[in-house]
């Protein structure tokens, strides 16, 4: 639960009890999980753009950042891997969290950028703003959710291997990460090691940052591409991949990471 009050959405909903940030009852933070090594060189880490995250979001950017058939994707995935009545935590969410609208759940906490974007997304419960490249450490309790989640944002991290430790400090053991991303992406805020990477390179990127913390286990690799991409042939032109690589292809394809702390419940 969380450490410390949240923005509420809805100042009319009641609050949860108070939690219990002190006392045996809390899991020590030992139970992070310990960084084996680190996965980026420093050019790695670097963004073309030097400014703040916090001053480049500035204002709420309302739109989908990829198209309706990566969404429906996402959400059947959600369907078959969160469960009702979990505590979610959405990990650099918008103004919408694609979960799949029938499901209940205990809590969903948000957390990004832009609190006007985070103020619109009707699925959060409670949500706070901070910067994952100024501060890696979240003001969560320990083992404290069933279910992790982070939507085409994992490029932006310029210290993933201390944000994928606290997202395993904060997962419950058998709860679940979902990361997912697509190949489009604002240029000049991704990091060197995406941006250079192809579609395979940023597979096995995420699948590193999930093996260099001790704990979880290995990542399941979900992909669902366009047909032409499927087949192996792009059949396209010069400026249709060129398009690709902005993110302004018709179809996105659909990549998604799954791993869990210490075992896959059954």
């Amino acid at each position: 639960m969380l450490c410390a009050p949240p923005q509420t959405l809805r100042p009319s909903r009641p609050l949860l009890p108070p939690p219990r940030c002190s006392g045996s009852t809390q899991p020590s933070p030992s139970s992070a999980g310990n960084i084996r090594r680190q996965v980026l060189q420093p050019e790695g880490r670097a963004k073309l753009d030097p400014r703040s995250d916090r001053d480049f979001y500035a204002f709420p950017r309302l739109v989908k950042h990829v198209d309706d058939g990566f969404l429906a994707t996402l959400t059947d995935l959600y369907r078959e891997r969160v469960r009702p009545e979990s505590d979610v935590l959405d990990l650099m969410s918008s103004w919408v969290s694609h979960l799949p609208p029938e499901m209940l759940f205990r809590r969903v906490v948000g957390h990004g950028l832009n609190a006007q974007e985070l103020a619109k997304n009707p699925r959060l419960d409670y949500f706070f703003v901070s910067d994952l490249n100024r501060e890696q450490r979240l003001e969560l309790e320990s083992a404290s959710f069933d279910a992790v989640l982070c939507t085409v944002s994992v490029q932006y991290l310029q210290s993933p291997e201390k944000v994928f430790a606290e997202i395993h400090r904060v997962l419950k053991p058998g709860g679940v990460c979902i990361v997912s991303f697509s190949n489009r992406m604002f240029y000049e805020k991704a990091i060197g090691a995406w941006r250079e990477g192809s579609a395979y390179s940023r597979v096995q990127l995420v699948t590193q940052y999930f093996q260099c913390v001790e704990g979880f286990t290995q990542p399941e690799v979900v992909r669902r591409l366009p047909p032409s991409d499927a087949g192996g042939k792009s059949g396209s032109s010069p400026l249709e991949a060129l398009m690709r690589l902005f993110g302004q292809a018709n179809s996105d394809p659909f990549y998604a990471l799954i791993s869990y702390r210490n075992f896959k419940p059954m």
